[in-house]
């Protein structure tokens, strides 16, 4: 699948967006205002003006809906959340060249805030994902105690965890000694 630099990096935004909810044990990522600041440096978010404490907010509630389309049931539904994201975000496509990319184009309008830019962006990379039917590559890691999201772009579609070095190793490590433990009983 090609997939163009802008969508790849909206893609991996979304992740780590979607990456900072709390579960079972982790904590909330995204809490505060110190907490967004630290995510848009991350990802030299441009344009957003002044952060507040209602951005954090509008962008926590964005995080929820794009949770929402990673695990829409079907096409449909998936399709009906992108559409009602990026239509709420006042989407706005432009062609820009700002802070030395070349031509690429934002979905969001100009002075929108933090969490407009984000559902636009975010909303768009997820909807082409649906249009070239790989919904499907919208992944939570398979590891039991991991529910960190992830997009499988690999050749074959058969990436099961989040990091093939932590969750999937420690799996695999896991497997390899209950296979040891029963070979040395049985």
């Amino acid at each position: 699948m090609l997939i163009n630099h802008d969508t790849r990096y909206a893609l991996d935004v979304v992740v780590d967006l979607l990456n900072t909810t709390p579960d079972a044990d982790a904590p909330d990522l995204l809490t505060d205002l110190a907490s967004l600041r630290v995510y848009v440096a991350r990802h030299n978010i441009s344009g957003v003006g002044e952060l507040t404490e209602a951005d954090v907010a509008a962008v926590r509630q964005v995080r929820d809906r794009l949770g929402e389309i990673f695990a829409a049931p079907d096409v449909r539904t998936a399709a009906e959340l992108v559409n009602s994201l990026v239509a709420q975000a006042g989407t706005t496509p432009q062609l820009t060249d700002h802070d030395g990319h070349d031509w690429h184009v934002h979905y969001f309008a100009p002075g929108a805030s933090v969490a407009d830019h984000l559902a636009a962006d975010g909303g768009m990379a997820l909807g082409f994902l649906v249009v070239a039917g790989e919904r499907e590559r919208l992944r939570r890691c398979a590891a039991p105690d991991c529910r960190r999201a992830f997009i499988d772009l690999s050749r074959n579609r058969s990436r099961r965890y989040c990091d093939s070095r932590t969750c999937g190793n420690r799996l695999h490590v896991a497997a390899y000694r209950a296979r040891q433990r029963d070979a040395a009983q049985g």
